[in-house]
């Protein structure tokens, strides 16, 4: 089962639904050393800001930080839930994240070339995309202004 997934039954209750089996991909998420002629090419891990905004999903919108324009909802093990952007930012305060939020954003593992993400983040106007293990946990975010290349 996809770790947002099983994140999001444990929020309803369900018990632990998560089975992770590491290959290559989480080698090279991991930052640990590549090779080949690919190896060259900026990644999404490196590039993404780490002190991205997070924020629990029964939290208030307006305890958030909103500094950045876009917080990302995690749950205790940093599992991305969601995401807010401007447009949630701005609605009422007392909101709960989570009846706010932005469901199961796009993410990307840290092995994505930069050039592939921002990319992405133009053909669909977005100004930032969550950095993912493939557990789902949080690595950052690359914002698209911040971009290299």
């Amino acid at each position: 089962m996809a770790p947002r997934a099983a994140a999001r039954l444990e929020l309803l209750g369900f018990g632990d639904l998560r089975e992770v089996r590491a290959g290559k991909h989480d080698w090279l998420a991991a930052g640990l050393p590549a090779e080949g002629e690919n190896s060259a090419h900026p990644r999404a891990g490196d590039a993404a800001r780490k002190d991205v905004p997070v924020c629990a999903p029964d939290d208030r919108l307006g305890d958030v930080d909103r500094t950045m324009g876009a917080v990302v909802v995690v749950n205790a093990d940093r599992v991305v839930l969601g995401l807010l952007r401007r447009k949630e930012l701005a609605m009422d305060p007392a909101l709960r994240v989570e009846d706010a939020m932005l469901n199961g954003p796009s993410t990307f593992r840290p092995y994505v070339p930069v050039k592939e993400v921002a990319q992405y983040m133009t053909e669909h106007d977005l100004e930032s995309a969550p950095i993912t293990t493939s557990d789902g946990k949080l690595v950052g975010a690359l914002f698209r202004d911040e971009a290299p290349g």
